[in-house]
């Protein structure tokens, strides 16, 4: 399989020269995909001398900063359009430990069409993450999962590898959230397809350099993106019912 590594980055120069090293040496066989928007503190001149001298580095510039969601999918598009066969999600702060990758895409090899890293299932863990944190991701997740019909543990994970095939399944011209939302946007979406999803348990640490993106406004949106998700296909379930009674 050709793999693709996408680390979307913004002010990550601090963290991302780590994060490639363990990267390369953890998964030799993977290509890595950063996308930066337009960092200001020189994260995308970084990584371009990083392709520099390592071919399997490839660098995409976006103008500026549009979110999480909005730098995976130019990301899936490049991916895609590259005829890479497993595209991969990574956080640049080291939070997503590269030596754990294999399992996912050991995962992606015995027909998953979208494996994820979980810090929820039995294996997976979190490192130096206060309790209100692991309460907010905890509790996120399991609002997700009720809300829109989920047999996940970790809906919010962002630690993932999606088959090609899963990809172009999905139609990435409707998907506009980000950060959380984003995540459990496609997990749902997948879900819906029916395609096969599994979780494998990863070890999330901390980010140790630099600032987490991570904010309030984030979490609400993402809380209010799933409760419209779910009433939404309740409705359409119920309708269908509505339909097909007086047929």
């Amino acid at each position: 399989m050709r793999v693709l590594t996408i680390i979307p980055t913004y002010n990550e120069l601090e963290s991302l020269p780590k994060t490639l090293e363990r990267l390369r040496a953890a998964v030799p066989a993977s290509d890595v995909l950063v996308v930066d928007d337009n960092s200001p503190d020189g994260t995308g001149q970084l990584a371009d001398r990083f392709a520099a001298e390592d071919s399997q580095v490839h660098v995409l510039h976006r103008k500026g900063k549009e979110g999480l969601g909005a730098a995976y999918i130019a990301g899936f598009r490049w991916g895609l359009d590259a005829g890479y066969d497993v595209l991969v999600e990574m956080d640049a702060d080291g939070s997503h430990q590269p030596e754990q990758l294999p399992q996912l895409l050991e995962a992606v090899e015995q027909g998953a069409d979208l494996a994820m890293g979980s810090r929820w299932v039995p294996g997976g863990k979190v490192v130096n993450w206060p309790l209100y944190r692991q309460a907010i991701s905890r509790v996120g997740s399991t609002y997700a999962r009720l809300m829109l019909g989920l047999n996940i543990k970790d809906v919010t994970g962002g630690y993932r590898a999606f088959r090609r095939t899963t990809l172009e399944k999905l139609n990435l011209d409707q998907v506009d959230s980000v950060g959380y939302g984003f995540q459990v946007d496609l997990a749902f979406r997948v879900a819906r397809m029916g395609l096969r999803i599994e979780e494998r348990p990863i070890t999330f640490v901390e980010r140790e350099l630099g600032a987490s993106k991570m904010s309030g406004n984030i979490v609400v949106e993402a809380m209010i993106n799933v409760t419209k998700w779910g009433l939404q296909a309740r409705w359409n379930t119920l309708t269908r019912k509505k339909a097909s009674g007086r047929s």
